[in-house]
């Protein structure tokens, strides 16, 4: 049950970072280097999810359906 916890609280940091670099980006014009950190931190973000995902499904805390 953490583990479902974790992946919906990333994913949703994961949009909320990006909605954030879209208004920077509006707001910004293109300018402000508001937007490339936002966007670097989504993808940080998506990778911390993906080694999270792996590590999980290592160690057996996501269980491999079939």
């Amino acid at each position: 049950m953490l583990v479902k916890i974790v992946i919906i609280v990333m994913l949703l940091l994961i949009v909320g970072s990006l909605f954030s670099a879209l208004t920077f980006l509006y707001k910004d014009n293109g300018q402000g280097e508001r937007t490339a950190k936002a966007l670097t931190l989504r993808i940080s973000l998506s990778i911390a999810l993906f080694v999270f995902l792996m590590l999980g499904f290592y160690f057996g805390y996501i269980p491999a359906r079939g």
